[in-house]
């Protein structure tokens, strides 16, 4: 037991100092490699692109007009009729003699109706009131006009009240606006009339109307824009 300690305290020293003469003698490990990576690009978003529409005219006869500079100093006046739903027509116009005729100024009014039919729509609103009013009240109406008994269209009326007073309204805004409705166009350049939907009962074209302001623009320039 004793030899096998003794053994191994010997021999313990001799091996580490064995160890340590070939650690020492021995090539150094190579130092260990790195791998660098590239830094990395940031991701820049390339510039919005803004598709701006390109300004063209919508026909070479445009671009003549335009280039002739015949609207300015003009005015172009659009009479219609508001209550028979003209306006969307009347913009239409107003936006092409634009285009065709920089400078020149469009005014879009409207066209009132014939004296007595402006008359008359004024009292359509007094008649309903009436009607409605003897419907629901005739029966102390009637007998302080001196009518002891009303008359017999008034329990015809009375049979259906609601149905009365509803056709009463309806019939009397349909003559109202029937009342309040000129069917004009007319369309006048420098104050004179060019073009008249009452006479010719139609509406004009575009390139009919466009036509129509160029020759009287020519003309009131003195016929100097045909000369260039």
């Amino acid at each position: 037991m004793m030899d096998r300690v003794q053994l191994l305290l010997v021999g313990l020293p001799l091996f580490l100092f064995a160890s340590d003469v070939i650690h020492l003698f021995s090539r150094p490990p190579p130092p260990p490699r790195h791998h660098h990576q590239p830094p990395l690009k940031r991701h820049v978003p390339p510039p919005p692109v803004i598709d701006a529409p390109l300004e063209f005219p919508t026909s070479p006869q445009e671009s003549q007009y335009a280039g002739l500079g015949l609207g300015v100093g003009s005015s172009v006046h659009i009479d219609f009729c508001a209550s028979c739903s003209y306006r969307g027509t009347a913009v239409t116009m107003k936006k092409m003699l634009e285009t065709s005729f920089p400078g020149l100024n469009i005014v879009l009014s409207n066209h009132p109706p014939t004296l007595p039919k402006r008359l008359l729509s004024k009292v359509v609103p007094a008649m309903q009131m009436g009607v409605i009013a003897v419907i629901v009240a005739g029966e102390q109406i009637f007998p302080r006009l001196g009518y002891m008994v009303p008359p017999p269209w008034f329990y015809s009326l009375r049979a259906n009240k609601f149905g009365s007073i509803a056709s009463t309204w309806l019939l009397g805004n349909m003559v109202q606006s029937f009342l309040q409705s000129s069917g004009a166009f007319e369309v006048y350049c420098n104050g004179e009339l060019v073009f008249s939907k009452l006479t010719s009962q139609r509406f004009p074209g575009e390139i009919e109307l466009r036509d129509l302001i160029s020759k009287k623009l020519t003309a009131s320039n003195g016929g100097g824009a045909g000369a260039m």
